[in-house]
């Protein structure tokens, strides 16, 4: 024969309901009406019924509630994965972003979220995909804005003649 789990009395079902009304969060209200239907009377699996839960989960809420109170009702915060760049592999890759590639070991003239997948994996070993290299630098708060592109065998000399022929008035 199964033990009957109680329910703590510290608020009665008139008061649990008040609460649940001006708590803000639907599912811990929920939870508070289903515990305060079996504070009434009602027996758990049709207190459950009522609050639109299963039996499990009033019966988790109840354990809960004992055990912490009304706070108890709230949801946990979920857990996230971890980052896949530790917050020192992240300072070098800024870094990097901010003094910009050198063409002759990097081979590239600008940095790009493929081109840095690419570095992430030689200098770090961990793959990403460039998509996600995106995320990582706005996380970072860093903007998908770069400088125009300058080849690096530009001549500085002949820009500046062109752009004087170009503009000037009549």
């Amino acid at each position: 024969m199964p033990k009957t789990l109680k329910i703590s009395e510290d608020l009665s079902a008139t008061a649990l309901r008040g609460w649940a009304r001006r708590c803000g969060n639907g599912r811990a209200a929920l939870r508070a009406y289903a515990i305060a239907n079996a504070l009434d009377g009602l027996n758990r699996a049709e207190a459950a019924r009522l609050a639109g839960l299963e039996r499990q989960a009033l019966r988790d809420a109840v354990l809960r509630y004992n055990a912490e109170g009304v706070d108890g009702l709230f949801d946990r915060p979920k857990g996230h994965r971890p980052e896949w760049l530790t917050e020192a592999e992240q300072a070098v890759l800024a870094d990097v972003v901010y003094r910009g590639p050198d063409p002759a070991v990097d081979g590239v003239c600008t940095w790009t979220c493929e081109a840095l997948a690419v570095w992430i994996s030689e200098r770090f070993g961990k793959t990403m995909h460039p998509d996600s290299v995106g995320r990582l630098l706005r996380r970072m708060g860093l903007s998908r804005q770069k400088a125009r592109q300058v080849h690096p065998r530009a001549d500085v000399k002949a820009q500046q003649q062109f752009k004087k022929k170009t503009c000037a008035t009549p």
